[in-house]
């Protein structure tokens, strides 16, 4: 039978197979997004928050057997299908053939890589803070494809497609969102 998790159980959960303090901040900044986009358009703010924290759920012990080992942890612990098929769907193209459909989908497809991108862009600011990044200055290390290497530029202009936005767009939207959590996150710097 499924069952909805609480916050509480899907960071435990993040915690129980992730030790990595990087991994663990990533599903949080990824929360923080999701959480923007679902309050912009009227969604559920936790159930979306809830996909992106455990997102990479299996990334850490079975890197490669991503999204194929969280939909195995999540069946087991009867995660809504609705949760699990958004989460796998995030790998679409990479490591699964689940496509993103959804709305919330298509924003965890998109914003998956670009917070990596953004998380290294704050770390080379003088203030290491995301509250002063701006979109023009994650843009200048766009074309630096040694910037960030692992944040792969073409999943992210995919997932802005699929979106209708431009990739300006999405970088400022999800600035945004990772602002809000700025602390939790770990990109709070000096400011």
């Amino acid at each position: 039978m499924e069952k909805v998790p609480t916050r509480n159980e899907a960071y435990a959960l993040l915690c129980q197979y992730n030790k990595q303090d990087s991994l663990i901040r990533h599903g949080l900044a990824v929360e923080a997004v999701m959480r923007h986009f679902a309050s912009q358009s009227g969604e559920d703010v936790e159930k979306w928050g809830i996909i992106g924290l455990c997102h990479d759920l299996d990334y850490e012990q079975f890197p490669e057997q991503h999204c194929t080992m969280t939909r195995e942890i999540l069946e087991k612990q009867n995660w809504p299908e609705e949760y699990i098929h958004a989460i796998v769907s995030h790998g679409w193209g990479i490591c699964s053939e689940v496509e993103p459909v959804l709305y919330m989908e298509k924003i965890l497809f998109a914003t998956d890589e670009l917070t990596g991108l953004i998380t290294a862009s704050v770390y080379v600011r003088p203030s290491k803070s995301i509250l002063d990044l701006t979109t023009k200055s994650v843009m200048k290390k766009w074309n630096t494809r040694s910037f960030a290497a692992g944040a792969n530029r073409d999943v992210i202009s995919k997932g802005a497609n699929m979106l209708g936005m431009t990739v300006e767009a999405l970088v400022d939207a999800t600035i945004l969102g990772m602002q809000k959590s700025a602390e939790g996150i770990g990109l709070k710097g000096n400011l």
